[in-house]
């Protein structure tokens, strides 16, 4: 059985095209920054994210912090995806040094 892993935000930012972002904040936090090219997920559009990306595709969840990330990707490693990683620090770390993306 597979397992998430960590990642630093630096690189998770040097390797930023290899993933399928997906940020589990609240819309309204969504849309006031986010990491580029992320998608909004939560229980609505779950079924929707795991129809559309293949299993073998690396994914990196954002939470706030990185906590709630680690939930996240153990449910996303459930489904059988291959590589799941989590943000260390989350998207107050990202901001701190990164591009941010807004709607």
């Amino acid at each position: 059985m597979s397992v998430f892993q960590h990642i630093s935000i630096q690189d998770a930012a040097e390797r930023l095209e290899e993933f399928v972002v997906v940020d589990i904040r609240d819309p309204q936090s969504f849309a006031l920054g986010h990491v580029p090219e992320s998608l909004n997920l939560n229980n609505d559009n779950f079924a929707d994210f795991l129809a559309a990306t293949p299993k073998d595709k690396p994914v990196l969840v954002v939470c706030y912090h990185g906590l709630s990330s680690q939930q996240a990707a153990n449910v996303i490693v459930q489904q059988g995806y291959e590589s799941v990683y989590s943000l260390d620090g989350g998207f107050e770390g990202w901001k701190l040094g990164q591009p941010v993306a807004t709607a």
